[in-house]
């Protein structure tokens, strides 16, 4: 049992250390004048995927690449299947009246570079630099508009951005801003070290593979705050803050996560993943399509068939 229990606090480090980091980069950057779309845009999508950052980086380091790949694939059919699927069993989410299009392709244009990638064999520094390549554009296009927003006095809904996120004060003393970083900045290696040690180690012991366990028990551990978001998104019939959540939380794990940790040492792609679970993603991903492009609702009936669909997924896995 330990190696469960120990897995279970090494998750539970990370989603605390996770939040503390954002609440303490967000004030710091209020604090210093940043425009509350930038720190949105850059500090909160950073802060929100830094679990699975730590992750995919100690287990690259661990030689554990299948949970490095698997969190990311998993987490990112997660974030589809069950982010948007749980809380549409709650309340209908509303997405007709979403305008999410251009960053939906975005993301579509994202994962197709990075199955385009994988089938490389090995994601090397050049294809982690590739990655970062294809952020930094998508950075520098939201950047740009967000400029052109501001010049044409539209700064005012900026700061609504930042309502999702408890303690979002721009006068936090700075000591309270200090001790948020400090605690998220030692939480996160620490969780994450717990949780992969132990993963690999459940792993190995009942003789499943890593590459499973970072598809299942990491990957769902990992959506959690992304599943919270949302839930709340829904109760307070805020589509455009769930669909955007899962649009920009997915984009950024394809392109950042396995970018960055490229640097660490290259990560080779279990055949596993390239004859089935990039297509189970790219599907759900595709799946997208009648609620981005044709004002469909995400129903309690879609809730239904995006939560079963992931239960399905989970029963083949296993």
């Amino acid at each position: 049992m330990m190696p469960w229990l120990y897995s279970a606090l090494g998750l539970v480090i990370l989603l605390l250390a996770g939040d503390a980091l954002v609440r303490g980069a967000v004030n710091l950057s209020l604090r210093l004048g940043v425009p509350a779309l930038i720190v949105s845009l850059t500090i909160v999508a950073f802060g929100t995927s830094a679990p699975e950052l730590l992750i995919a980086i100690s287990a690259v380091h661990e030689g554990a690449d299948g949970i490095a790949l698997g969190n990311v694939v998993g987490s990112n059919t997660a974030n589809i299947l069950l982010v948007l699927g749980i809380p549409a069993l709650m309340r209908a989410l509303h997405t007709s009246e979403c305008s999410t299009r251009k960053n939906y392709m975005f993301m579509l244009g994202a994962s197709f570079l990075f199955i385009g990638l994988a089938f490389c064999g090995t994601f090397t520094i050049l294809s982690g630099l590739i990655l970062l390549a294809a952020l930094s554009g998508v950075l520098g296009v939201a950047f740009y508009e967000a400029r052109v927003h501001r010049r044409n006095g539209k700064d005012c809904a900026c700061e609504d951005d930042l309502e999702e996120i408890e303690e979002a004060d721009p006068d936090m003393p700075y000591w309270r801003v200090c001790t948020y970083l400090l605690l998220g900045l030692i939480g996160l290696p620490l969780g994450a070290d717990l949780l992969v040690d132990n993963a690999t180690i459940i792993a190995r012991m009942y003789g499943i593979s890593e590459t499973v366990i970072g598809l299942t028990l990491v990957a769902v551990g990992t959506s959690l705050p992304e599943l919270a978001t949302t839930v709340m998104a829904a109760l307070r019939r805020q589509a455009d803050v769930a669909l955007g959540n899962v649009i920009g939380s997915n984009m950024f794990n394809l392109l950042a996560i396995i970018g960055i940790a490229t640097f660490v040492g290259p990560i080779s792609v279990d055949p596993e993943f390239l004859e089935f679970d990039l297509w189970v993603m790219l599907a759900a991903s595709l799946l997208l399509i009648p609620f981005v492009f044709f004002k469909q609702d995400i129903t309690r009936i879609w809730g239904v068939i995006l939560s079963a669909l992931y239960l399905a997924y989970m029963a083949v896995l296993f």
